[in-house]
């Protein structure tokens, strides 16, 4: 076995247990507010996230290619392989760690950090600044405004459409809607997250040597990417869970509807037609935040949200430092 066929595949490895942390981290963010609102049990909310993400997988193909091929230049020979395993090790180090303290991070911003970082210490490595914050920066200040705003106006819509309505009617009408678009809210979170895992080994394997094209997916990339989300996903990751859920409003099923469909669309808008990588964490979580103001502005807790943003901002550098620390740990094995 040459030396590139194992560097290609240990990047490869560690890039689909990226993918399953990612799967079980950002599991909440398809299922947390239709747990919260009693709308599904909390298994087959996971089993309902696990399916949409295996099937959005298959429509990341755009959101794919920008991760491979848009934001770094890595040094030639196997030393790059070497900067794409420490930077998804930074990556998966920061799932881990706000996995433990619950907070509902960027898992894409932790990757995209975990290449930048890793590639400033590498000889002949560059980073695509201009891209970094037209596709990463832009998006990732932008998608939490307008999820924030949408949730508000699509909130104030259901109230005004609905202001004659039963509560309890309308409560079990809202919790039978929430399985749609829980299922909408999964799927574009495959079409998001899984994307970004098929961009790595795509990555891996064109340095390597081992397809000429930069932004060809194989089709077992789609069904090995797809199939560790999904399978992260079901594993569940309660922590984060209890935060979107609970911690920041108290959702009902209108609430929760109107979360789950605004973020749904905004994930869709950029996989198909901007074919932009953006976080579905901080759409979910500011949809959420806009929703919940139209009750009153206090019912945001916002010392909670305080510290999912300040998660937010620190994500990128922090992954970015881990990765750093990585690669000089693995830059011997790739030398």
């Amino acid at each position: 076995m040459s030396p590139e066929l194992i560097a290609v595949l240990a990047v490869i490895a560690v890039a689909l247990a990226f993918d399953y942390t990612n799967g079980f981290h950002d599991a909440a963010n398809a299922i947390a507010t239709s747990v919260s609102t009693r709308a599904l049990t909390p298994r087959i909310a996971l089993g309902l996230a696990a399916v949409g993400n295996f099937v959005g997988a298959h429509f990341g193909a755009g959101v794919a290619k920008t991760v491979g091929d848009g934001l770094v230049t890595l040094p030639t020979g196997i030393s790059s392989l070497g900067v794409v395993f420490a930077g998804v090790l930074g990556a998966i180090a920061w799932n881990l760690i706000t996995w433990y303290f619950g907070l509902p991070s960027s898992s894409s911003h932790a990757l995209f950090g975990g290449l930048v970082g890793a590639t400033l210490l590498s000889t002949g490595g560059i980073v695509q600044w201009v891209n970094i914050g037209e596709k990463v920066i832009l998006p990732m200040v932008l998608s939490p405004i307008v999820g924030l705003t949408l949730g508000y106006l699509l909130m104030l819509a259901i109230l005004w459409l609905f202001r004659k309505g039963q509560p309890g009617k309308l409560n079990r009408g809202f919790r039978w809607a929430q399985t749609a678009s829980a299922a909408a809210m999964s799927v574009g979170h495959g079409m998001q997250d899984a994307a970004k895992t098929m961009g790595i080994v795509v990555l891996a394997l064109y340095t390597g040597g081992f397809q000429e094209s930069k932004t060809h997916i194989p089709g077992w990339v789609f069904w090995t990417s797809a199939t560790m989300l999904a399978l992260g996903t079901y594993a569940g990751g309660w922590r984060i869970i209890r935060t979107l859920g609970r911690k920041i409003i108290d959702l009902g099923p209108p609430e929760g509807f109107a979360a789950e469909t605004v973020a749904s669309a905004v994930l869709y808008f950029n996989a198909l037609v901007l074919k932009a990588p953006i976080s579905t964490t901080h759409t979910i979580t500011s949809a959420i935040m806009g929703v919940g103001a139209t009750k009153r502005l206090s019912a945001v807790r916002w010392n909670v949200a305080g510290n999912i943003v300040l998660a937010w901002i620190i994500t990128f550098p922090a992954a970015a430092l881990i990765a750093c620390i990585m690669y000089l740990l693995v830059r011997p094995l790739f030398g």
